[in-house]
């Protein structure tokens, strides 16, 4: 089973670990929102849907902080537009 997605604030990023490998989505906060400006997937991990659930979780972590998000990569503001139950966060 896959491990839950963690906020990082030292970081400033969310990460999921997949078995000894580490996806991560770098942000930067404003007043308002969590900009998400960066997703990672290590290279031998693409392809799988990882990314996917890295952004669905930190998206969820936002909700739950009751912030809104900015999508500052492009693979985020993909995620957002294939998945309108996410579209009251939107900033």
């Amino acid at each position: 089973m896959m491990a839950s997605v963690r906020d990082n604030k030292e970081k400033s990023r969310f990460e999921l670990d997949v078995g000894d490998e580490l996806a991560f989505a770098n942000y930067r906060l404003t007043p308002s929102a969590v900009v998400i400006t960066h997703t990672e997937t290590p290279r031998n991990l693409r392809g799988r849907g990882i990314a996917s659930d890295l952004v669905k979780g930190a998206l969820d972590l936002i909700r739950s902080d009751g912030r809104n998000v900015v999508a500052g990569c492009s693979f985020v503001a993909v995620y957002l537009r294939r998945h309108p139950e996410y579209a009251d966060l939107v900033a």
